[in-house]
């Protein structure tokens, strides 16, 4: 279960480091990086498809992001039940008795809480 899970998490970082990339290279006005390199005015038909790979490659690492958190969430179980812990059952150590004599007594064991 955890290689399966530390794979989840690698791909998950991976996916949202290159979505932060992508965003810081968009720009909010239109220009982005189509208009860095190309200026907004003198490549007609890259200024339009590059926006439209960073428009459509921010939704596509978005929805991979969510895509495999849930798939770890379903993967590796769920995240309550592995934190969730077995209820510790104690019993009372047997009394000690000197060596000779004959103890019939039974051990006192303590009561365990019911329903758990």
């Amino acid at each position: 279960m955890s290689t399966i899970f530390t794979l989840f998490m690698i791909l998950i970082m991976i996916c949202s480091i290159l979505l932060i990339i992508i965003i810081m290279a968009q720009n909010p006005k239109g220009g982005g990086l189509s208009g860095t390199f190309g200026g907004t005015s003198s490549a007609q038909f890259g200024v339009q498809r590059t926006n439209d790979f960073m428009e459509k490659s921010t939704w596509m690492l978005g929805g991979a992001i969510v895509f495999l958190i849930l798939l770890s969430v379903i993967l590796t179980g769920k995240p309550s039940a592995q934190m969730k812990q077995a209820p510790v059952r104690t019993e009372a150590p047997a009394p000690q008795t000197a060596p000779g004599t004959n103890n019939t007594t039974a051990p006192v064991q303590t009561p365990t809480p019911a329903g758990n």
